[in-house]
């Protein structure tokens, strides 16, 4: 899980946002976080869907300690980075995986301003990280990071809090996005391929509303 504060300066909300993430990592044990799942049953259907290929070039954006990387791992993709904020969360992961963690590459990075490779990926996966960026100057920046990073063609999946999420998550702020506001924020860019609502239960059985959309960068953007 990555987010941004609300500074104005540029170094400030890097700093404060890892140093927030960090806190929130080294406190909570990872079944007790609310964003918490076993196994990301949806984005891995969604995964598989889009890019069948075990070939694929994949980047989980704000993986943190999610299970994703194992299980994408267990289904043969060969291709894998997980990219957070929060060195804490990836220590994690890693240790979680053991040997395994040498076939991933991992990235400590704030997704709007980290340096990424050009026409790299073919599928990005975002799971609850767009809706915490609440300005238009850090949305602007992560869609400049999707089309630099993502080859023409390539799938995004992603998901953000439903219309009828919680306004707050971890102490920050988020936007709430239904099927046609996420879709302008990747217009013209994006063909939005599917959509759908799911309801995702903290550790403390609070319902949290997710909506889940795949898009297909076009050919020619």
């Amino acid at each position: 899980m990555l987010a941004l504060g609300k500074s104005s300066d540029s170094g400030s909300i890097a700093v404060t946002s890892q140093t927030h993430w960090d806190a929130i990592y080294r406190n909570k044990a990872p079944d007790r976080l609310s964003w918490y799942q076993p196994h990301l049953t949806t984005s891995l259907w969604l995964i598989e869907a889009a890019a069948p290929s075990r070939e694929t070039a994949i980047i989980d954006i704000g993986g943190g300690q999610a299970t994703l990387v194992d299980d994408l791992l267990a289904r043969g993709y060969r291709d894998l980075t997980v990219l957070d904020l929060s060195p804490e969360a990836l220590k994690v992961a890693k240790c979680r995986l053991g040997d395994a963690a040498e076939r991933v590459t991992w990235r400590v990075a704030d997704i709007t301003r980290g340096a990424l490779p050009a026409g790299r990926y073919g599928l990005w996966h975002d799971r609850a990280v767009f809706h915490f960026l609440v300005t238009p100057e850090q949305r602007t920046a992560y869609v400049r990071q999707l089309r630099h990073s993502l080859v023409p063609g390539g799938h995004l999946v992603i998901a953000t809090f439903g219309p009828e999420g919680p306004t707050r998550c971890s102490g920050l702020d988020v936007v709430r996005y239904d099927a046609d506001t996420l879709a302008a924020r990747f217009d013209p860019d994006f063909e939005r391929m599917s959509h759908q609502f799911e309801t995702h239960h903290t550790p403390d059985g609070k319902p949290q509303s997710f909506l889940f959309a795949h898009f297909r960068r076009r050919v020619d953007s």
